[in-house]
Parts: structure tokens; C-alpha cells; sequence
């Protein structure tokens, strides 16, 4: 049985400790930091979110976030490599993309395969590359990505291979 990722749509990354939280567990954080600071006995004064997973402070600043991703991507943390890349994907700079999804991939990070084989479909800052295509979309399905296990299978159909398409 593979792993399910999360829904990126659900789920939001901790700049603090780069990892992926869905939203439901992040809203129950916030009501518990609520609960605990009405408790009875509690100093009062201002409330202060925690991460749900590592429970350090919530950054509040976009710049506070940039430092702390960086700080990660400086310790080679692929979810924050693959975060950095995507946002520089989104501004159309696709050779630091490349740069930093390469990164994330050689250290295991799906969606940085996933995103890859994008970029050599699309030709977003490499050439169009069919075999680089097929093994960054082999590599994430291998770990389970859902839409590269699509990916694989359509393409496995559509060259005639139907049992290996439909497995």
C-alpha cells in the first residue's frame, strides 16, 4: 500500500520546520492555543500560535518565512528547496526553478520529480526532453505520486502497453 500525499489545496507548509500540515490539524492547534490561554489561571496577554507539529511560534512576517526557508534549504531540506522552487516557478524563473527542484529530487522529494517531468514536457526552462520526462514521472510514481502514476499509465496506454497501463 502506498502512501497518500496530502492534498496541497488542504494542507499548508510550516515554515518552521517545512513540514506539511493539513489544514483540519492546523485549526485544531489554534482552537487548543485558544483553550489554553482562557483557561483558568493563565496569565493573560497576547496570544501566540504554535506550530502543530514542532510547536515553536508561528512567523507572522513573509520575510520571517523567507529567512526560515532559506535557514532550511541551507541544511539541504528538500520540502523547502521544493517550495522555494515552485515559487520562483510561479514567477517565470524557471532556471532557479530548475536548480532548486533538481536539488529537492536528488533528495528524495516527489513532487520535485513530479514538477520536474513537468518542465521537460512543457519545456519550461530545459528542452523538451521525453526519456528526462518519463524518469522524473517513474521516479514519483515509484514513490507513490498520484497524478505521475496517471502520467505513467496514460502513457503506457497510449504505446499499447495496457496491463503494465493498468497497474
Amino acid at each position: 500500500c502506498l502512501p497518500m500525499p496530502l492534498d496541497a489545496a488542504k494542507s499548508t507548509m510550516q515554515a518552521c520546520c517545512s513540514k506539511i500540515v493539513c489544514n483540519g490539524c492546523s485549526h485544531a492547534n489554534k482552537l487548543r492555543e485558544i483553550e489554553r490561554m482562557l483557561a483558568p489561571g493563565t496569565k493573560e496577554g497576547r496570544l501566540e500560535y504554535k506550530c502543530s507539529f514542532c510547536r515553536e511560534p508561528v512567523l507572522s512576517t513573509m520575510e520571517e518565512h523567507d529567512k526560515q526557508r532559506m535557514k532550511r534549504i541551507e541544511v539541504n531540506d528538500p520540502v523547502a528547496m521544493f517550495s522555494w522552487g515552485l515559487e520562483q516557478y510561479y514567477k517565470a524563473d524557471y532556471s532557479s526553478a530548475f536548480e532548486y527542484f533538481t536539488r529537492a529530487a536528488e533528495l528524495g522529494e516527489l513532487d520535485a520529480h513530479y514538477t520536474l517531468s513537468l518542465m521537460y514536457y512543457n519545456g519550461h526552462g530545459v528542452e523538451k526532453d521525453t526519456e528526462k520526462k518519463m524518469y522524473h514521472a517513474e521516479e514519483a510514481a515509484i514513490g507513490g505520486h498520484p497524478d505521475a502514476r496517471y502520467i505513467l499509465g496514460c502513457h503506457e496506454w497510449n504505446n499499447g502497453n495496457t496491463e503494465r497501463a493498468v497497474q
